[in-house]
């Protein structure tokens, strides 16, 4: 499984791009905001408000969404027929012999281009083809979109939960640092004791200014991803040991073969080439023009009527249709591939995610509560004077690593989810 630095900067896809480019898009906005913006009360949010903010705002989404409209009108210039064309031809006409008859002389003449039904149809394919991507591009980056505003989302709760267990923690490093001080000038414990909690209490202060600043960090790239419009200050309704239930492997593993956006997305460009490959051989007769055409002299009017073919004589368009094949195996290989890579990021996300099930309930079931007994029972040998206040230290800074793991491994066991559920397209829908 991805780490969720690497899970979150993932550009192999076009739509990957779209939402990078969005990430800077709320930077004056949101700056804004938190100058103006900090007696403010508290908004809160759930998971459909962050995400629908963020899907109705995002300027990449907006992009692709655009990107549609492009693709529509080039369906319409694809299918358009050839507009007739005019000539007229005005001049004189002077006498060279005596029988001659000098005078005026006009031209009028019309033509038309008739296509080739094959090679219209081609590229008519063509152009629906690639209409057809840009709505899986759509989907595609609407679920790519959805999956990192989760994955964001449940990292603010991360670093938010991390925020309250430092700052207990520092709370609790000031009342042991208090109990040492009065030992410490009583005489009943050593100078070293007071000098190893004050360093207690600067490690802990720090972890609480870390805890904090991430969290900023990460509601600032969530708040860019929606183009400034979150509120100044909000708070997510949402519990980070809270995960939902997903369907079975094999059942996530078909939706991904039939709901990915990114396969539809492939198969749209291999029907792309298909029709590319058509209209390099249909080319090859690309159609035939019909001519029409009047001159008029003083003393005779000629009427010729005509039609002009292009013969394939030096050029059969062989280059081009070896050109558009070659891009069809390219695209199918291409989504060949794509599927078994697929199959095996579902199935390596999905041990993730048992592995990350496994661990939450290791250390909520066994390590933490051993822990919390160790903490106690050091607590109460340092009150009898049988234990030094190292000791306690210890035991305190066992129990925090303890419950950090299990922060992180409950996050882990989201992200896996996310991870799973945007590899199956569950996001790609409209809300």
């Amino acid at each position: 499984m991805k780490t969720s630095s690497e899970w979150v900067g993932w550009a192999f896809k076009p739509w990957a791009k779209l939402l990078v480019a969005s990430a800077l898009w709320g930077a004056a906005s949101l700056a804004h905001a938190q100058a103006t913006g900090a007696n403010e009360p508290i908004t809160r949010l759930t998971m459909d408000d962050l995400v629908s903010t963020v899907i109705t705002h995002n300027p990449g989404l907006l992009s692709a969404r655009q990107a549609r409209t492009t693709a529509s009108a080039a369906v319409r210039s694809a299918g358009a027929l050839p507009n007739p064309r005019l000539d007229y031809m005005d001049g004189s006409n002077a006498a060279r012999v005596p029988a001659g008859l000098a005078g005026r002389v006009q031209g009028v003449g019309i033509s038309q281009f008739i296509e080739s039904s094959t090679l219209r149809q081609a590229r008519v394919a063509g152009a629906q083809a690639s209409e057809t991507g840009a709505v899986h591009l759509i989907a595609a980056t609407r679920n790519e979109l959805v999956a990192q505003v989760q994955l964001r989302a449940y990292e603010v709760l991360l670093r938010r939960a991390e925020t309250q267990a430092a700052t207990e923690a520092l709370a609790l490093l000031e009342q042991v640092r208090e109990r040492v001080r009065l030992r410490v000038e009583s005489g009943e414990a050593a100078r070293y004791e007071i000098i190893k909690a004050d360093a207690e209490i600067i490690s802990a202060r720090q972890r609480l200014q870390n805890a904090s600043l991430q969290a900023e960090q990460t509601m600032l790239w969530l708040n860019r991803l929606a183009a400034g419009r979150l509120p100044a200050r909000w708070q997510l309704d949402a519990a980070l040991n809270v995960v939902p239930t997903l369907p079975g492997l094999a059942q996530l593993q078909a939706q991904a073969l039939t709901d990915n956006p990114e396969l539809k997305l492939l198969q749209a460009e291999v029907s792309r080439a298909q029709a590319q490959l058509a209209s390099a051989r249909a080319s090859r007769w690309p159609g035939l023009e019909l001519r029409y055409q009047q001159n008029q002299e003083p003393d005779i009017v000629h009427s010729t009527l005509g039609v002009s073919v292009q013969v394939p004589l030096f050029d059969g368009r062989e280059g081009p249709q070896a050109e558009a094949a070659s891009e069809l195996e390219r695209q199918r290989a291409r989504l060949t591939g794509r599927q078994a890579e697929l199959q095996q990021q579902v199935l390596q996300a999905w041990r993730a995610l048992e592995m990350a099930r496994l661990k939450v309930e290791a250390l909520s079931q066994g390590a933490v509560r051993e822990s919390e007994s160790a903490l106690r029972v050091a607590e109460a040998a340092y009150r009898y004077g049988e234990r030094g206040i190292l000791d306690v230290l210890d035991a305190q800074r066992v129990l925090r690593s303890v419950r950090a793991d299990l922060l992180v491994a409950s996050y882990e066991w989201q992200a896996a989810r996310i991870e799973l559920e945007f590899l199956a397209g569950r996001y790609a829908a409209p809300m």
